[in-house]
């Protein structure tokens, strides 16, 4: 198992009227020239966890170094929700309860396998301009009692 410092928070900026999941997110990797989708884990508006990056197929996603936050990717998680810009294209929170709720449970998985890694969104880290994961991941981590 490679060492992982770091959970990190997407969304996909993609409006609430769209309906992608992960093979869409895939295409759009691949048609960039990455090896595969750049996300361990999508969570879909109904809170389907769907599995992300697995480059040799044997459905462990956690060994497989991802590409979602520029030089970070060797010791990191990506997870990437569905949504996270309304219909004008404007960054907008708008997780549902069922996403919520899957991501808290995920994220309650991974720290008990990765209790030292450190739960952020793509926005808290160097040199990243965007408003992804488009919530303050701290302050709900505190409201769901993670730490």
């Amino acid at each position: 198992m490679r060492r992982i410092d770091y959970i990190v928070i997407h969304c996909s900026a993609t409006k609430p009227s769209q309906d992608i999941d992960i093979s869409d997110i895939r295409r759009w990797h691949l048609k960039r020239g990455w090896k595969d989708v750049g996300y361990h884990y999508f969570i879909k508006r109904n809170g389907t966890i769907q599995r992300g990056r697995d480059l040799d197929h044997d459905g462990y996603v956690l060994e497989e170094v991802g590409a979602h936050v520029k030089g970070y990717n060797s010791n990191s998680i990506g997870i990437c929700y569905e949504g996270g810009i309304n219909e004008l294209g404007k960054p907008e929170d708008n997780r549902t309860g069922q996403q919520k709720e899957s991501l808290a449970t995920l994220l309650f998985t991974l720290k008990e396998l990765l209790p030292k890694a450190q739960i952020k969104g793509h926005r808290d880290f160097p040199n990243v301009h965007k408003a992804c994961p488009s919530f303050e991941v701290k302050d709900w981590l505190r409201e769901i009692k993670l730490k």
